[in-house]
């Protein structure tokens, strides 16, 4: 059955991914009004989320956010199935990274990297920068349950030679890389709510006391690796701009979550900015410490 369905779906995405962009957003558009106003997609989680987290902004402005939420992420998403055609040329234009040396002077260094990032604005298009970084560009990502649709996602995700590796293949790939001398960028998504057995520090995030991801601090000491953040901004439909931001280039130097909390301020820091490019949909504060 799971295959049936993505032989379906196939196609259709492929159809989706060469549209021209006026095209392209106008279908976003109707996909926002599907996901939004017909079906409603997670729009209670969404709703509990803003009012926990934006108690300060009146309940017409977190309506105002709501919606335009709901159609960026629309258009990420279509996003990510646009990179399966995209041009390089035509993904240079629209996804620019403005301080590139930062990262070019850990290679020259010999230093490997854990890359932070969070859901805010196209983590999906973030994929697209290795070829510019001059190290081997390795994604930690969550298996899909639909070994096809993983398998598609994992295509399109490594268009730009980015390697995907599961979660539980982080440690081994990262001990063997530095036993062969491999220098290596290795992006982890750490703004979620972890497993509840893997629950080492909790703190206050966008007001709330939430139990947060140690893993990129714990393996960044662990394998001397420089810690840097990566932070997203959505310049208009379609145009972002990524900017790196080094968190710590000893991570042993740092008291322990001291890296963690210092990564999780900036991301607070640009969600309050514009809160409409957080994904909102995920139970982030679903773990709340009393």
């Amino acid at each position: 059955m799971q295959f049936i369905v993505y032989i379906l779906a196939y196609p259709l995405l492929w159809l989706i991914s060469i549209l021209p962009f006026p095209i392209f957003y106008l279908f976003s558009d109707f996909v926002y009004f599907l996901i939004y106003r017909v079906i409603g997609y997670r729009r209670k989680v969404v709703r509990e989320n803003l009012a926990l987290t934006l108690p300060h902004v009146s309940e017409k402005e977190r309506k105002d956010i709501e919606k335009k939420f709901y159609k960026h992420m629309c258009d990420m998403f279509l996003e990510m199935i646009k990179t399966m055609s995209i041009s390089a040329e035509e993904m240079d234009k629209r996804f620019q990274i403005t301080n590139l040396d930062l990262v070019l002077d850990y290679a020259k260094k010999g230093k490997s990297v854990i890359l932070v990032a969070s859901h805010y604005a196209s983590y999906e298009w973030l994929l697209t920068i290795n070829p510019k970084i001059g190290f081997k560009g390795i994604a930690v990502y969550k298996k899909l349950a639909n070994p096809y649709f993983d398998k598609l996602i994992r295509k399109i995700r490594s268009k730009y030679d980015t390697e995907m590796i599961e979660t539980r293949k982080a440690i081994p790939t990262m001990a063997q890389n530095q036993r062969n001398g491999i220098l290596a960028m290795y992006g982890l998504a750490s703004d979620q709510s972890p497993k509840l057995d893997r629950i080492f520090h909790s703190m206050k995030f966008l007001g709330v006391e939430v139990p947060v991801h140690t893993g990129a601090e714990m393996l960044a000491k662990k394998y001397d690796l420089a810690v840097i953040m990566v932070k997203v901004d959505k310049v208009k439909r379609g145009y972002y701009e990524a900017t790196f931001l080094t968190l710590a280039d000893n991570p042993k130097d740092f008291e322990d979550f001291e890296i963690t909390e210092m990564y999780l301020k900036e991301v607070e820091k640009q969600i309050l900015e514009k809160p409409e490019y957080y994904l909102w949909t995920h139970k982030r504060w679903k773990h709340r410490v009393e």
